[in-house]
């Protein structure tokens, strides 16, 4: 397992609040971010979002996903809790990376939905790792969170590297006309809650 580790933080004012930035490498290079709110510190459980990477939703805007509208909504419930933190990870495309993605798009438009599009570009439909959320959580002496997820697989990965998942809050935003057929996809085929 490959550990993940502190490298620097700023503070990050957002239009939900000011945050602290905290960067974390992994010894491959790939680099993943934490936002904090509050004392964090001296919380028994805390509130906590983990976002994989979408340049596409959280940058873009792009209306196939509810990844930016999600990342959002969790920043404002972090800054209205006056506590949390964010777990920002480098997974783009469920780990499939930025441009398998967009082979992956092309194929949804050619009318295969998004499980089938990674199959048919030979991965599984989630690729994404959990483990070095354990690293950054540690770093921050968070044992015990409220995660924010309609994803019940998110919270067995983050229990299965010793994570205690004490609260689910659902994150329901985000749903368009052209993002209908995905969240479906992602409720039937791959667990979601909707």
């Amino acid at each position: 397992m490959n550990s993940c580790k502190f490298a620097s933080k700023s503070k990050l004012p957002t239009k939900f609040g000011e945050f602290t930035i905290s960067s974390f490498e992994e010894p491959c290079g790939k680099d993943h971010i934490a936002l904090t709110i509050g004392d964090i510190q001296n919380e028994d459980t805390v509130m906590c979002r983990v976002h994989s990477e979408c340049l596409t939703g959280d940058a873009l805007h792009s209306l196939r996903c509810d990844c930016g509208p999600q990342l959002q909504a969790a920043m404002k419930m972090l800054a209205e809790n006056k506590s949390g933190i964010l777990l920002y990870l480098r997974q783009e495309g469920r780990g499939i990376g930025l441009v398998n993605k967009i082979r992956a798009y092309a194929l949804q438009d050619q009318g295969h939905d998004t499980v089938q599009a990674n199959e048919m570009l030979g991965f599984p439909a989630d690729l994404r790792e959990y483990n070095i959320c354990l690293d950054i959580l540690q770093h921050f002496n968070i044992t015990s969170v409220n995660l924010l997820t309609n994803n019940p697989k998110k919270v067995s990965a983050l229990e299965e590297v010793g994570i205690s998942v004490a609260q689910r809050t659902s994150l329901h935003e985000g749903e368009n006309e052209k993002n209908t057929e995905y969240l479906n996809t992602k409720r039937d085929k791959m667990g979601h809650l909707r």
